[in-house]
């Protein structure tokens, strides 16, 4: 049987040399403010926004932009029972990630992090037309 619960995407973690240039133009272009940060605000070594957008300092980093596999680290899914999305995961050839049994690697490389939503989140998330 297959999993019938919903799931929303929520954040995109991504590798960036000026973490800083990466927080402006989000809160000033795009408006999403500040959620959470990982480290002295001064110097964070994770930024994230109200919008789904995890910033990970990486100043080294070196992958070109157009490598599709770089800049992108993991998927952040919300999920409405972790441990039936975990389940039904065991079936499609993932990996457990060293982070935790909820962190998987699908056959391509894609980390993908499940968490287990609060309540109705994602029936709620779901509900909104963000286009409307």
């Amino acid at each position: 049987m297959a999993y019938s619960n919903k799931s929303y995407v929520e954040h995109v973690a991504i590798r960036v040399r000026d973490i800083h240039w990466h927080i402006r133009f989000f809160r000033e272009v795009l408006g999403q403010t500040l959620r959470e940060v990982d480290g002295p605000a001064e110097n964070p070594r994770q930024y994230w926004t109200l919008g789904g957008i995890q910033l990970m300092a990486t100043p080294d980093f070196d992958a070109p932009p157009s490598n599709d596999s770089g800049w992108l680290a993991h998927l952040g899914i919300m999920v409405e029972d972790l441990e039936a999305a975990l389940q039904q995961a065991r079936g499609w050839n993932v990996t457990e990630l060293p982070q935790g049994p909820n962190w998987l690697q699908l056959p391509d490389g894609l980390a993908v992090e499940l968490i287990q939503a609060s309540g109705t989140a994602v029936a709620t998330v779901l509900a909104i037309d963000p286009r409307a």
